[in-house]
């Protein structure tokens, strides 16, 4: 079966991450229309470190939205209202959405090996949207 051209892309950047070459980086933020923002780097800069230091507060508060969540869903808790069920799910799926992202950033700089690269050719130029350099 082929491989998409974005398949290929992210073969490519993992290669070129595995290979110190600076590939484009998902930031855990979306441009005022929602698309992705995406960064050009080395992972040493102010923007890379600022993005991580947003990812671990993002899966920190997931983590303690979850805590909350099990708390007033355990057996034997009294029931809350719609509205704050409402609330809470409206909230766990802004974490989830959140811990997605960061998955998706994270997984695209695992470094792949030459061979997989290699099996897989060159893939065909793709634009990114919303990013912007670091400089």
């Amino acid at each position: 079966m082929p491989r998409s051209d974005a398949d290929r892309l992210r073969r490519r950047e993992l290669h070129e991450a595995a290979s110190g070459m600076a590939g484009p980086r998902l930031l855990p933020w979306t441009t005022e229309d929602g698309r992705p923002c995406y960064l050009s780097t080395d992972g040493k800069g102010y923007i890379s470190t600022l993005a991580d230091g947003i990812e671990t507060v993002q899966l920190g508060m997931g983590q303690e939205l979850l805590e909350y969540a099990r708390g007033i869903l355990a057996p034997g808790t009294q029931a809350q209202s719609a509205i704050e069920y409402r609330w809470l799910a409206c909230r766990l799926a802004e974490a989830l959405s959140d811990a997605l992202r960061v998955a998706e950033s994270r997984g695209e700089r695992i470094p792949v090996s030459t061979e997989e690269v290699a099996e897989e050719g060159e893939p065909a130029s793709v634009g990114l949207l919303g990013g912007q350099g670091e400089g």
